[in-house]
């Protein structure tokens, strides 16, 4: 059958086409994606083409689907899956195989990605537990599950001294401890703030530190201080742009104590080293950040690693059980991802919308595949009566007072134009 899907064919070189797809075999699955949660990676991975670890070379003789963060439901399921799927059924894609290569749904092959109207899952996908069954009430909350099971693997990789005359760690964030997320005003630090102050692992501070005061203002907005409260959690914005050096007064915060856990969100050296110096005694930083450049360096305090214990981990994706953890915390309403998507757009204009990410305001932009449409920030369909589709759509949302929804999901499915294919 034939499916319509943005492909990468070189460096900077995405394009929206159609082409045939094969056939599926006995093992595989073929599924109509209804959802893509649209990535910086993807931007960082158009940069790089196949100079990039997750894909393969010779872009120009077999294009790869895009899209990594995607959901939708099964079309077709081949023989050696009928006792698990049947068609109809809603899943959430897992991207990461676990593979030495590194390769992964939407990053690697060339016809499984969330940037596509239909895409055929391999077995190899199947078997290591990628497809996950999805039971929420909206497709773009389930194509944001990926994203949060990222945030929620850093919180599990964090680690700390069980006691502090012995070598056993305990794995997690610390309990009732100092949190700092720097760089927090994107979409991954907005979901790490919310899970923060819902999750079981709960800090008794969080201080989360931005550079532009209306984005810290927004997020005052969705995760108010006075929630935080109520949830036993002390929230604190910081505007860092007020600062040189940024690491005198928000140790201050903590009493000259330091933070257990520091989360650094940003790909900037003297980011980081503002960062290790909010460490406290067996504080842990976690680098976030995805750099672009592959010889990023920033300077480590030996000093502070001998003495204080300080230490360091990086995670970059997640596993399944995140992601299985992730699904679970939307279907449970536990953490609110629609409070982050802020642009809607159909899959004809994902290429431009890609390669603009970094200078596009805002959280995360939800790509309808079966649709075609311009990109579109919530906040403007609020002001939108110029048609019978944009005030319906206005309507609902202003229920909502402007957060994305299932209610709004299903107009938009109804309404909003087919892409062709």
């Amino acid at each position: 059958m034939k499916t319509t899907a943005m492909r990468i064919h070189g460096v900077r070189d995405l394009r929206v086409t159609s082409f045939e797809l094969p056939e599926i075999q006995e093992d595989e699955l073929l599924v109509k994606v209804m959802t893509d949660s649209l990535c910086l990676s993807t931007y960082k991975v158009a940069q790089k083409g196949s100079a990039h670890p997750k894909l393969p070379e010779n872009l120009d003789q077999t294009p790869i689907v895009m899209g990594h963060e995607f959901c939708g439901v099964i079309e077709k399921v081949g023989e050696k899956w009928k006792d698990r799927f049947k068609a109809g059924d809603k899943f959430v894609a897992q991207p990461n195989l676990g593979r030495a290569d590194t390769f992964s749904l939407g990053y690697s092959f060339p016809y499984v990605g969330g940037d596509s109207t239909y895409s055929i899952i391999m077995n190899e996908a199947i078997e290591a537990g990628c497809v996950l069954p999805y039971k929420g009430d909206s497709f773009f909350e389930a194509a944001m599950a990926e994203p949060l099971s990222c945030v929620l693997a850093g919180f599990k990789a964090n680690f700390h001294l069980r006691d502090r005359n012995d070598y056993d760690h305990t794995m997690g964030v610390k309990i009732g401890g100092n949190m700092a997320i720097i760089g927090g005003t994107g979409p991954m630090g907005s979901m790490a703030i919310d899970y923060a102050i819902h999750g079981e692992k709960k800090p008794k501070l969080l201080v989360v530190a931005g550079r532009t005061q209306s984005k810290i203002d927004r997020l005052a907005s969705l995760y108010p201080v006075e929630e935080a409260k109520e949830n036993g959690v002390e929230l604190v914005y910081v505007n860092t742009s007020d600062y040189d050096d940024f690491s005198g007064p928000m140790r201050e915060l903590t009493g000259g104590k330091g933070f257990d856990d520091v989360f650094v969100m940003v790909a900037d050296e003297k980011v980081v080293n503002q960062s290790e110096k909010i460490l406290g005694w067996d504080g842990c930083l976690n680098f976030f950040a995805g750099p672009i450049d592959s010889g990023f360096t920033a300077a480590i305090n030996f000093y502070n690693i001998h003495y204080k214990a300080t230490h360091y981990v990086g995670t970059s994706g997640s596993n399944t059980q995140d992601m299985i953890d992730a699904v679970k915390l939307i279907e449970e309403k536990v953490v609110n991802v629609g409070k982050v998507a802020t642009h809607i757009l159909g899959l004809d204009h994902v290429p431009e919308t890609i390669l603009s990410l970094p200078s596009i305001p805002g959280g995360k932009k939800i790509c309808y595949s079966q649709k075609a449409y311009p990109l579109c920030a919530v906040e403007d369909m609020m002001k939108d009566d110029s048609t019978e589709f944009a005030r319906g759509l206005k309507e609902i949302l202003e229920k909502s007072n402007g957060i994305w929804n299932a209610e709004a999901e299903n107009y938009f499915l109804e309404k909003a134009p087919d892409i062709e294919k």
